[in-house]
């Protein structure tokens, strides 16, 4: 995607911008516990503020890390309700500069998978950057960025969706785009995104036009298995609004009708699996799912890489791919690897009581090769031993 990264705050976030950005923000910035049903249908008369037991504000200038000109603020002048059901968010020039509102759902709203759509009417014009997405955490872009939709005046037709994330943020970020032909600006559209592990799909007007897997990362790692938390913003100018905001009115109006999150559609949520020998998790490899990755062990790190699913049909999966005896063998030292599910013994492991991880064709242990214990060593089926390099217990 062709911008620059979004800042990521909070309100007590300081910014420091000297060759770089650097944030310091409090720890588990989204940890309100997540929403499986949650709306906000901004039903407050004229001129009323937000609801302020689900939204907090941004205020103030700086650039926000992308060079951008506007001020938030946490006026009505700028964030308020119509009385018509819509939050209007104004970016008003005022002489030669800019106040514009920013709000976010840090610490009240987070959301872990499920449907997150908003029915909005962006302004139109050159300068301008409106923006519906989601943030991780206050780590960017180690905890992720989901850009559930951004528009651009000096781009009026297109609508952008995409991911930030380690390795894949700003001007590399994985995402997609649709052009309707005319300015997204002239009439409300719904954006939204249906999130399951391992699987981002974005949406406008319900017709989707892009989706994201831990495959479209490039080798990079997925940070899409946490909470998230809302924002509503809109900015002028910066690396990716660009355009002519000189010549844009004294106001621009983005109109929201709604915010709905509903129904996790998350499946069965992975967990860790650590050894008890080495203390450390099963682990892909680079957390690159690719069929026949060697699988290893690797200090536990929550990541997605380490989140196993047990799954009802006695597959072990994580990022989308099973847990595999290599070429379906059952004699000692066949490797276990990750590949595509295809519903065979091979691919069927249960952990039982006494901490054996057992291949239901072979009947034997998921075992630590050579007993060793040092980031990077290899999985193999043995028979069971009992040895602690077979023992294995959820994280």
């Amino acid at each position: 995607m062709r911008r620059s990264p979004f800042f990521v705050v909070a309100a007590a976030i300081a910014v420091t911008l000297a060759g770089g950005l650097a944030v310091t923000s409090p720890p588990d910035i989204a940890e309100a516990a997540p929403v499986t049903n949650w709306s906000d249908e901004f039903n407050g008369a004229a001129g009323q503020s937000v609801n302020g037991a689900a939204w907090n504000f941004n205020t103030g200038g700086g650039g926000w890390g992308n060079a951008e000109l506007q001020t938030y603020t946490n006026s009505t002048a700028n964030v308020a309700t119509d009385g018509q059901g819509n939050l209007v968010i104004n970016a008003r020039k005022n002489g030669n500069s800019w106040t514009s509102g920013r709000i976010h759902t840090a610490g009240k709203i987070s959301v872990r998978y499920g449907h997150v759509e908003a029915r909005v009417k962006v302004p139109n014009g050159s300068g301008l950057w409106p923006a519906f997405w989601m943030l991780g955490g206050g780590n960017w872009p180690t905890d992720g960025e989901i850009d559930v939709m951004e528009n651009v005046g000096r781009d009026p037709n297109v609508v952008f969706g995409t991911l930030h994330g380690p390795g894949y943020s700003g001007g590399s970020a994985v995402g997609g785009t649709r052009n309707i032909g005319q300015p997204v600006g002239n009439a409300f559209h719904v954006f939204s995104i249906d999130w399951s592990p391992n699987l981002v799909v974005w949406k406008l007007d319900g017709s989707e036009y892009f989706r994201a897997t831990p495959a479209s990362l490039r080798g990079n790692r997925w940070v899409f298995d946490h909470e998230f938390f809302l924002i509503l913003n809109v900015a002028i100018g910066g690396n990716f609004g660009g355009g002519n905001p000189a010549s844009l009115p004294a106001e621009n109006k983005m109109l929201v009708d709604y915010v709905r999150v509903s129904g996790s559609d998350s499946g069965p949520v992975g967990t860790g699996i650590r050894g008890a020998g080495s203390g450390r998790c099963i682990d892909i490899p680079g957390a690159n799912p690719v069929d026949g990755a060697l699988l290893q062990i690797y200090d536990c790190n929550n990541s997605a890489a380490q989140q196993w699913s047990t799954n009802a049909n006695g597959t072990v999966t994580a990022m989308g791919k099973c847990m595999d005896a290599a070429a379906a063998g059952t004699a000692d030292g066949t490797a276990v690897q990750l590949a595509t599910c295809n519903g065979t013994g091979a691919q069927r492991f249960t952990l039982n009581a006494a901490g054996d991880l057992v291949n239901a064709t072979s009947g034997k242990c998921v075992d630590v090769v050579g007993v060793a214990t040092a980031n990077g060593s290899r999985l193999h089926l043995w028979t069971c031993t009992g040895a602690s390099n077979q023992k294995w217990a959820r994280s």
